[in-house]
């Protein structure tokens, strides 16, 4: 069998650097002063005070990312990247109670194919919200998939470069207050064909419901 050089997308995907956006609260930095009271007794002042509501920080229902190397099954890894090591190989985080993935690559004979699985925890429902929102901006086409998660899109994009097609397709789905997002490419360095939308499209979203179905196993 001849060897085939990994073109230079691909070359660099051997690394990947997964960069995942977190939305944040803006918070102001100070409160005006209250006027003070001439005539206000100070029992009945220290009493209101004390028995004022304190704020209580709302429930999350994910607290922490999920192992995301164990969220596939293994039958599932030997469908859709045939030829790579089903443990996979967890990429390192700054933090890895919040944010998690998970890569496998092989290349089988000509055929090539990539798919990482990453986990997002954020402060809350409403933060993930506008996080899935934004990340339905960066991306053009695609559509809803029904049934995963809170929400979820898929979207699938082909790209040549030095006459080779590579097809991609990302899954993001959130659920609550953490998102999963999927990633799924193939190539064919024989053909220089990418394999059919339809594949990589089905591929990338059986991945994101068993990852789902992971996370949905960490509530709290």
């Amino acid at each position: 069998m001849r060897s085939f050089p990994l073109p230079i997308a691909l070359t660099a995907r051997l690394s990947p650097v997964v960069v995942l956006a977190a939305a944040g609260w803006a918070l102001s930095s100070g409160t005006p002063a209250a006027p003070e009271a001439a005539d206000e007794p100070t029992g009945k002042t220290k009493t209101q005070s004390a028995s004022a509501p304190s704020r209580t920080q709302v429930a999350k229902t994910y607290a922490a990312a999920p192992a995301p190397c164990g969220s596939i099954a293994e039958k599932s890894v030997k469908s859709l990247v045939p030829g790579a090591k089903t443990a996979g190989k967890e990429i390192q985080s700054t933090d890895s109670k919040l944010r998690r993935t998970c890569s496998w690559n092989a290349l089988k004979g000509y055929e090539y194919r990539w798919l990482d699985v990453s986990f997002e925890v954020l402060e809350s429902d409403e933060a993930a919200e506008r996080s899935y929102q934004g990340r339905l901006e960066d991306k053009s086409g695609g559509g809803a998939v029904p049934g995963l998660g809170d929400a979820a899109y898929s979207v699938v994009n082909l790209t040549t470069e030095d006459k080779q097609q590579t097809r991609e397709g990302v899954v993001v789905a959130r659920a609550s207050n953490a998102l999963v997002v999927v990633t799924y490419n193939g190539s064919d360095f024989e053909s220089k064909k990418a394999p059919s939308t339809d594949e990589i499209n089905k591929g990338a979203i059986k991945a994101a419901k068993e990852a789902v179905a992971a996370l949905e196993k960490n509530r709290n």
